[in-house]
């Protein structure tokens, strides 16, 4: 049972994360802010009392020694639960300094997440105002007209936010010519796909490819801020493919809507690494640092913000 008495320990989990990469902000090492983020994130989830299965992390187990897909967190005895997880949201964000980067992990009972393979993912989200208006299978003309009617302005007052990649190159094109304004980004789609259930993020929808875990963690926060979110598996080779079909996805073309990619009860927690436009970025003092953090529970659709002021000489360090 996912009991609401874990959201703190969960924020817990993703505070320590944050603490640790944002000490290597603009450092320049995408590796090191990652590895100081999985470090911190897995001590503090074996310090909690539940039964955990990692099932979107960093990677296969032979790429990734911690966190890795099918790795066992958490004390135990207790609830068995399932962990949608990215220690640092943004690497690159981080360690160039940018705005964005953030601390996630996203918890469902026992087999609600999606089991995607670290692939890419067509993607396509918006905020509760416009939810149940977004096709995968329809055109990006055709969904920015339906967003448009169902947020009751024109297509010109849209801003779609995109990841500046060359794959890209047509969506750009085909949005501008609906005439449609964009935000291009060089990295966080987590972030970006939050941003469209904030209306003072000037953020109206989410497209294009990404990659699939980050779909499937996106797809948990926007269930409990009552957003929407499709998503299909996008493959460039056959041993991508191959991997998929043993982790029990067999239909490889099919659209996956948000109550598929993350089901039943589920709670989502985040703190902002780098300065955002959804969390603020770690502020570190003198004998200690603040953080910001949002924790969520699709159940009540309840959305809560905590800033911790923590004293490193007063308390562990977690």
């Amino acid at each position: 049972m996912l009991a609401r008495n874990f959201a703190l320990e969960f924020v817990r989990v993703t505070e320590a994360a944050a603490l640790e990469s944002a000490r290597l902000m603009g450092r320049g090492d995408e590796k090191a802010a990652d590895h100081a983020a999985v470090e911190a994130m897995r001590k503090v989830l074996n310090s909690i009392q539940f039964e955990g299965r990692v099932v979107i992390g960093e990677g296969e187990r032979d790429e990734a020694p911690m966190l890795y897909i099918g790795e066992k967190v958490g004390q135990g005895p207790g609830p068995k639960l399932d962990l949608a997880l990215d220690p640092l949201e943004g690497t690159t964000i981080c360690a160039t300094g940018g705005n964005n980067s953030l601390a996630v992990i996203a918890i469902a009972e026992e087999g609600n997440f999606l089991h995607a393979p670290d692939t890419y993912m067509k993607k396509i989200a918006v905020g509760p105002s416009a939810k149940g208006a977004i096709d995968l299978n329809a055109s990006p003309t055709e969904n920015l007209r339906n967003i448009a009617r169902a947020k009751h302005c024109n297509i010109e007052d849209l801003t779609v936010i995109i990841l500046d990649r060359p794959r890209h190159k047509e969506l750009i094109a085909e949005v501008r010519k609906a005439g449609a304004r964009i935000w291009l980004i060089g990295d966080g789609d987590v972030s970006a796909a939050i941003a469209t259930c904030k209306p003072s993020s000037g953020v109206d929808v989410l497209m294009g490819i990404g990659g699939a875990p980050e779909g499937v963690i996106a797809a948990a926060a926007l269930r409990c801020m009552g957003g929407d979110f499709q998503g299909q598996l996008v493959f460039s080779k056959d041993e991508e493919r191959a991997r998929a079909k043993k982790m029990g996805i067999l239909d490889l073309d099919r659209v996956y809507h948000i109550n598929e990619l993350a089901k039943g009860n589920v709670m989502f927690c985040a703190t902002g690494v780098t300065q955002g436009t959804f969390l603020d970025g770690v502020r570190f003092f003198s004998g200690g640092a603040k953080t910001h953090s949002v924790v969520m529970r699709s159940e009540t659709g309840t959305v809560r913000f905590i800033e911790t002021d923590h004293q490193f000489d007063r308390k562990p360090k977690y």
